[in-house]
């Protein structure tokens, strides 16, 4: 699975990282939850919390928006943006 990962501030695109993550035995929610958790540490913020909104979304369009009431500290972005290019 890549997963590519996009930070904006004020509808501006600061930083966009992909990661892969290849693990054939793994689910496909396990392996999401990895290249996301990988992504987080590549960009350096820290790891979102998941709503049913973004399970919706991801579901629906294969990519969902993390906002800054999303996090349990401050960051330095309005939105964080990820989508899966290959599964």
């Amino acid at each position: 699975m890549t997963l590519e990962g996009r930070l904006f501030v004020a509808n501006r695109m600061t930083e966009i990282k992909e990661v892969t993550v290849e693990s054939v035995d793994a689910s496909y929610s396990k392996r999401l939850e990895a290249a996301l958790i990988e992504l987080c540490r590549q960009l350096d913020v820290p790891v979102p919390m998941w709503m049913k909104k973004n399970t919706r979304e991801f579901a629906a369009f294969g990519q969902t928006i993390f906002f800054r009431e999303q996090y349990t500290e401050n960051v330095r972005f309005d939105r964080f943006q990820i989508r899966v290019l290959e599964d």
